[in-house]
């Protein structure tokens, strides 16, 4: 299982690179970082936080800009697991729920919020 983690890990980071490359020649470089932007600032207002399914949700209602950050970040992820899990014979779920575990978890910042598996929000 360490050996897969690891294999499926390398994997999201490479095809997240893979992905940024690509997304950033077919969509200007200010509306990608707008998106991260915007989506940083309602993390940090409690209103966005990591799922533990590797993709962004709301803790509570935002307006359409925020909508629209998470939906453009989240279809991004969407991208990244299913390259990953192609190259590790995984499911896209699998994938994603890897990357929270082994790369977002560990990145999300003191007062920010997290749904663990059992579905509950819970504050760094």
């Amino acid at each position: 299982m360490k050996k897969l983690t690891f294999s499926l890990m390398s994997a999201v980071l490479a095809a997240s690179a893979v992905t940024a490359g690509t997304f950033a020649l077919t969509t200007p470089a200010f509306a990608q970082a707008a998106a991260k932007a915007t989506v940083d600032a309602a993390k940090a207002a409690g209103i966005v936080g990591e799922q533990s399914d590797g993709y962004l949700g709301f803790v509570k209602p935002g307006d359409a800009a925020t909508k629209a950050a998470v939906d453009e970040i989240n279809a991004g992820r969407a991208g990244v697991y299913a390259q990953a899990a192609a190259k590790n014979g995984v499911s896209p779920a699998a994938a994603g729920s890897s990357a929270f575990t082994n790369i977002i978890q560990p990145k999300i910042k003191a007062g920010e919020f997290y749904k663990d598996a059992s579905g509950s929000w819970k504050q760094k």
